[in-house]
């Protein structure tokens, strides 16, 4: 094996990656608050009177969960301008980024809203309690209890699924490597480093996740 390790230019543009990890971030954390706002219309949508409705959010559901990113991201790149609709890379990539995680949110916060027993409802209002007070002191926390650990790995998988945007220029740390990359031709020592600085990210969105857990979510010690 003739290869010589040379870390000397991915060093040189470490800056830029920093960046791009800002990048990479900004596009997990817009990406998963579009989720959230899909996830909660779609959970209204799915258990509505409405059969239409109902199949309506079925089918989004199922055709993305069965369907890969790539295609979903390239679909609304490519497809949208064929009608007049023309985004920029970044903003494709924060749409695609929320209707994938969306489909994913629609599942993990119905299934954090039925876990909470009717029961527990029907007493708040026996006890002359609101619906806005029986929705944030008896419904909120405990399904969030419930689907808090859930919805923290989807944001972290979303984070990692930013590097496919690479694939249409959005700006975010894999297309910072794949610049640095070509530029230097070093490319072992590139994406070595750019899979480093994945991993920090998502070990330190974890801790914070627990972090909040703890103080937040946890029920109290005896």
């Amino acid at each position: 094996m003739n290869y010589q390790f040379d870390f000397g230019p991915v060093l040189e543009g470490l800056p830029e990656l920093l960046w791009g990890c800002v990048g990479t971030l900004g596009l997990a954390l817009s990406g998963m608050a579009l989720a959230l706002i899909i996830g909660i219309g779609g959970v209204l949508l799915r258990d509505s009177r409405s059969a239409a409705l109902r199949w309506l959010v079925i089918s989004f559901v199922e055709a993305i969960r069965n369907t890969p990113f790539l295609g979903q991201i390239y679909f609304i790149f490519f497809a949208l301008p064929m009608v007049g609709i023309r985004l920029d890379p970044t903003l494709t990539a924060i749409i695609a980024l929320g209707v994938n995680g969306g489909a994913y949110a629609i599942e993990i916060i119905r299934g954090g809203v039925q876990s909470i027993n009717k029961g527990q409802v029907e007493a708040g209002l026996a006890l002359g309690l609101s619906r806005p007070l029986i929705f944030r002191l008896i419904i909120l926390k405990p399904a969030l209890r419930a689907i808090y650990p859930s919805l923290t790995s989807q944001f972290i998988m979303l984070t990692l699924t930013t590097s496919i945007a690479s694939a249409i220029s959005a700006y975010e740390l894999t297309s910072v490597g794949q610049a640095i990359e070509t530029n230097t031709f070093r490319s072992f020592e590139v994406y070595g480093v750019v899979t480093l600085l994945y991993l920090a990210m998502s070990w330190m969105l974890m801790q914070m996740f627990a972090r909040i857990n703890a103080r937040f979510l946890s029920y109290p010690l005896k």
